[in-house]
């Protein structure tokens, strides 16, 4: 650059010419105004790290598995239910509109503020619903979780209540739960936060009593309390590896506030909790007052309507804390599956018990039929037993183990083998016969 009698500077440092070495001005087309080499340089530093930095926000929002998660209505996401479980209309109905809910307030915070909302509620901020399924073994309650979960594309994991137990005791903490949807996820802290829990035999947790334990109760009370904070939403520190925390280890950091939690029970008993409660004498006030007596309940009442009217007090007298229900707050109950349910629940899912065992004698070349009366046979069964569909294929894994023994020997021969109420009563053997 031409030495100039005016004296110049940087209108950014305010340095002069010849004060640091390597270092030379740009003028500018206004007169007066110049810019070090330096300052520039420094300035294109900081645009291309702002480009940068918006190109990576831009592209974690579209990465973010939420913008590509289609919420499908309830009456959507209860016909898909339709197709893998019998029954159980109004666990369909609670189910769709709890997840529909849950998923819904999801991506109205990924989208930001809806311009349709009125002004008074644009900021109202939506709470999470877990769900708590009551109903006896059998009945479909970890089937509608996996059905909801596979439609939706979202984690799903499974964990069982009765293997946690507080932190520093033997056996899982509360955390590891966290652990197993973050692998289902393929490792993506991401997917994980949005993800499914079904946490089964919740009611195996419960307290021992309706007073609060003064004995330490690592596998009741204590996993209730330590269940609590997850439940509602924090960020957890989960080993990557599992087990049990060191100091000196590092941690996944994992929101719980966007994971649905589904739990679900048994609860053997709490009909009879049900029952006392709403057989109790009610009294009145002033002389004159009646005194009513709600009737006795029949020994063979359905449990299923118990269970649907159930309270929350209800499951505080069997054992669970009141802070824990209160994270619970859509509940519903599912019938126990009679014979009739469970004829349908051998031939008419997508994944029937029948439908499966066909393809599978259909790969040795053979083709199974099941009369009626056999279907039927196998039913009745199953309801002796009270395992409801669950122990369906226990009765199908007998029944058919001799067919299954000898089909691969056929040789590429099409046969043929019905099972009639004969062969399921053990009274003749299924046979294969030529085609």
């Amino acid at each position: 650059m031409a030495k100039s009698k005016d004296k110049q500077c940087c209108a950014f440092c305010g340095s002069e010419p010849g004060q640091r070495k390597d270092v030379f001005f740009i003028p500018s087309m206004y007169e007066g105004l110049s810019i070090c080499s330096e300052c520039l340089t420094r300035g294109y530093e900081i645009i291309s790290d702002v480009q940068q930095d918006r190109k990576k926000g831009e592209k974690s929002k579209s990465a973010s598995p939420l913008a590509d998660l289609h919420v499908p209505a309830p009456q959507e996401i209860k016909a898909e239910l339709d197709r893998f479980v019998i029954g159980q209309e109004q666990a369909k109905k609670v189910l769709s509109v709890a997840v529909f809910n849950h998923y819904s307030r999801l991506k109205s915070k990924f989208s930001g503020r809806d311009a349709a909302l009125p002004e008074e509620l644009a900021d109202v901020e939506l709470d999470k619903s877990n769900v708590l399924l009551l109903g006896p073994t059998g009945c479909g309650k970890t089937l509608l979780a996996q059905t909801l979960a596979k439609m939706l594309d979202v984690p799903f994991a499974i964990t069982d209540a009765t293997t946690l137990t507080e932190a520093g005791y033997v056996g899982e903490d509360v955390e590891n739960i966290l652990l197993r949807l973050y692998q289902a996820s393929g490792s993506d802290i991401e997917k994980t936060q949005i993800g499914i829990i079904y946490i089964d035999e919740l009611d195996k947790i419960s307290r021992k009593g309706e007073n609060a334990s003064i004995t330490r109760d690592v596998s009741g009370e204590g996993v209730q309390q330590a269940l609590l904070k997850i439940l509602e939403g924090t960020v957890a520190n989960v080993p990557p590896q599992g087990g049990r925390k060191h100091p000196n280890q590092e941690f996944l950091h994992i929101d719980t506030s966007n994971i649905l939690f589904i739990c679900g029970g048994a609860f053997v008993g709490l009909d009879k909790v049900v029952k006392r409660r709403r057989g109790r004498r009610v009294l009145g006030f002033g002389d004159n007052a009646p005194q009513k007596v709600q009737p006795e309940f029949e020994d063979g009442e359905n449990i299923g309507k118990l269970f649907a009217e159930c309270e929350p007090e209800d499951l505080v007298h069997f054992g669970l804390i009141p802070e824990l229900i209160g994270r619970l707050p859509v509940l519903t109950a599912l019938e126990p599956l009679d014979k009739d349910a469970l004829v349908r629940v051998l031939q008419e899912p997508k994944n029937a018990l029948v439908k499966q065992y066909r393809r599978l004698m259909a790969m040795q070349n053979v083709d199974l039929q099941f009369t009626a009366e056999a279907l039927n046979e196998l039913a009745d069964r199953a309801v002796k037993r009270g395992t409801g569909a669950r122990g369906l294929r226990s009765l199908m894994e007998k029944l058919m183990l001799n067919v299954m023994f000898a089909a691969p020997g056929s040789k590429g021969k099409m046969q043929r083998c019905t099972i009639t109420a004969e062969v399921v009563r053990g009274e003749s053997e299924a046979k294969l016969e030529r085609a």
